[in-house]
């Protein structure tokens, strides 16, 4: 059978053609050179058959990639990786706290504040120089699901119940400058509608283009440590507890491990795809 008379099943249930392009781009994200891209692609072509599931095309490539470098298969499961921060988001919420952070703000989870009209727990509250965010994050397990226009709506009418009132964070007394809704999901159409014309920050996976999260993590290298192949569930579970939330924070932090209880083979492995994901460059063609 030809590449192009393959059809793909998608998690919703939806059957589209198979896109070598669009597996390729996703390949290069990984960080995978151009011919380690074409030897996974090649590898993969021969397990194709039509309706495979998407589940199915993205453990191919993840075992594949992971043949080349671990550091590969780990940038690629990013998107698994994030899903892995829950199953409530407090370690999503976290995570973003950092994402923030290393773009100069100073950040502070799980606060509550008294509105004008009834109090609210805001997720992530960043400051840099006059401004002050007020961040709501919207985790979600499911693989494609989609933020509605009812969540920017909803995300808004509390921002506009503090905004306008002195708040004092990191030992300044500010007033909410703008809101912002950021999910691990996507965006509807009307979702993002919502947030242009209302000039409410919204930050997705694939949202916005320049500026996604999936964009974020690669240029600044702030991968979660459940991106980490050689890392099991329940490891990633005790060092997510005792806040390891990046994998950058294991490479300074090292004495992490001691948590774990492995040997130095598997410490030295950890270690090794650690630095690798982070230093490794992506190529984007």
């Amino acid at each position: 059978m030809n590449v192009e008379d393959i059809r793909v099943t998608k998690y919703s249930g939806e059957v589209v053609p198979f896109n070598s392009d669009s597996l390729r781009q996703s390949l290069i994200r990984s960080g995978a050179a151009k011919e380690e891209v074409e030897r996974v692609y090649r590898d993969i072509q021969g397990h194709l058959y039509d309706g495979i599931t998407t589940r199915e095309l993205y453990e191919l490539a993840f075992d594949c990639l992971k043949v080349q470098q671990r550091a590969y298969a780990a940038r690629y499961s990013l998107k698994k990786a994030l899903r892995e921060l829950g199953p409530e988001g407090f370690y999503f919420e976290r995570w973003i706290a950092k994402l923030f952070a290393s773009d100069g703000y100073a950040t502070t989870t799980s606060q509550i504040v008294q509105g004008h009209a009834v109090t609210h727990e805001i997720d992530v509250v960043a400051s840099k120089e006059n401004e002050l965010l007020a961040i709501e994050c919207k985790f979600r397990n499911d693989v494609e699901t989609k933020i509605s226009v009812t969540t920017p709506m909803y995300v808004l009418s509390r921002v506009n119940d503090i905004r306008h009132i002195p708040f004092s964070f990191f030992g300044r007394t500010l007033k909410f400058s703008e809101g912002w809704l950021v999910t691990n999901a996507y965006l509807t159409a009307d979702a993002k509608s919502f947030g242009t014309y209302y000039k409410l920050n919204l930050l997705s996976w694939d949202y916005p283009a320049e500026g996604s999260i999936k964009t974020r993590v690669d240029d600044n290298g702030l991968y979660p440590i459940t991106c980490l192949t050689t890392l099991k569930a329940e490891e990633k579970a005790i060092l997510l507890k005792h806040a390891c939330i990046l994998v950058r924070e294991l490479i300074a932090i090292p004495k992490f491990l001691e948590d774990l209880n492995v040997d130095d083979v598997r410490a030295s492995q950890i270690m090794q795809e650690a630095e690798d994901l982070v230093r490794s460059p992506v190529r984007v063609e």
